[in-house]
């Protein structure tokens, strides 16, 4: 398990912790490990965990589905990210998202109440990944804010407009590659795909912005940015 070890030191979770060490805090966290294969759902909504997901490799998605089939893309945790990590810390809380394996994955959950008890040796360790967690907690509920953000505009285009230029802002570029494809953009926005992609190829032909598949470039910036 040394390559695991070591990478699993590499994640936000584990940082600051030596690899040599991990396997020891392993077990004390209750740390089990699975493996999925494409669209396989690794909890439904509804259930209830009292264990984060930490993806050793491939990527996940949580989504939520209406009466109607209408899937709406909330998040996504890819290699070295986790998830469920809210629900877990909320003892008994139901889950109001599904997550699926986008591709192939493993993934490493951990028991999050033995992540927020401190240990009766009290180690520094502890400590730390208990820390990291709190960091994690916050850095999810910015991106929740952005999102916000993003859906608030009416149009699709103020929608379009609003997270791509947060991305711009983001990258330190006016040219830079989405973390989604068409549909999971649309998903993310809680946009139609068609009316989404139609927009974008209006934005290209106006000048606005070039786009092949994830990847944008923005031609006026600072119009993009007061529109």
């Amino acid at each position: 398990m040394g390559s695991t070890e070591e990478f699993i030191a590499t994640t936000p979770l584990f940082r600051g912790i030596a690899s040599d060490e991990v396997e020891s805090m392993l077990g004390c966290l209750g740390a089990r490990r699975k493996r999925y294969p494409k669209g396989a759902y690794l909890l439904h909504r509804g259930d209830r965990t009292s264990s984060l997901g930490l993806v050793l490799s491939g990527a996940v998605v949580m989504q939520a589905v209406d009466v109607w089939g209408n899937t709406s893309i909330l998040g996504r945790a890819s290699r070295g990210s986790v998830f469920a990590e809210t629900y877990a810390a909320v003892k008994d809380e139901p889950l109001m998202v599904d997550v699926v394996a986008l591709e192939e994955c493993e993934v490493l959950f951990l028991n999050v109440e033995r992540i927020l008890t401190t240990c009766s040796s009290t180690c520094a360790h502890h400590a730390l990944i208990s820390r990291n967690l709190l960091a994690i907690f916050a850095q999810k509920n910015l991106a929740l804010s952005r999102r916000a953000f993003a859906a608030a505009p009416k149009t699709i285009r103020g929608k379009l407009l609003a997270y791509l230029s947060f991305e711009a802002g983001r990258c330190g570029s006016d040219e830079f590659t989405i973390p989604f494809n068409r549909q999971e953009l649309a998903d993310y926005l809680g946009v139609d795909r068609s009316a989404m992609s139609a927009e974008l190829g209006r934005m290209q032909k106006e000048g606005i912005l070039e786009t092949q598949r994830s990847r944008f470039k923005l031609l006026d910036a600072d119009r993009v940015r007061n529109m």
